[in-house]
């Protein structure tokens, strides 16, 4: 019988998307995605260029740097964001 190995997890850094009200936060963010991400609304969507295509993440959404350079968008469920 054949062993299946398993695939290397492919891990990185996260930053999750904060309040609008955040702007402290919200330079962080900018800083980070750079030409990878741009805020598309007052409300707090992002809009950020993953392997897949461009992703909306929203506040409370976290957005995930893999150690392969590619970002990904890793939905919250229930409540938006943190106070």
């Amino acid at each position: 019988m054949r062993r299946s190995t398993p695939k290397a997890f492919d891990h990185g850094a996260a930053l999750r998307v904060p309040g609008p009200e955040d702007s402290r936060s919200w330079r962080a963010l900018q800083t980070w995605l750079g030409e990878c991400g741009a805020m598309i609304d007052p409300s707090g969507l992002v809009q950020v260029a993953t392997p897949l295509g461009q992703e909306v993440a929203r506040p409370g959404d976290w957005i995930v740097l893999s150690v392969s350079g590619d970002f990904h968008v890793a939905r919250t469920r229930g409540q938006t964001y943190d106070a």
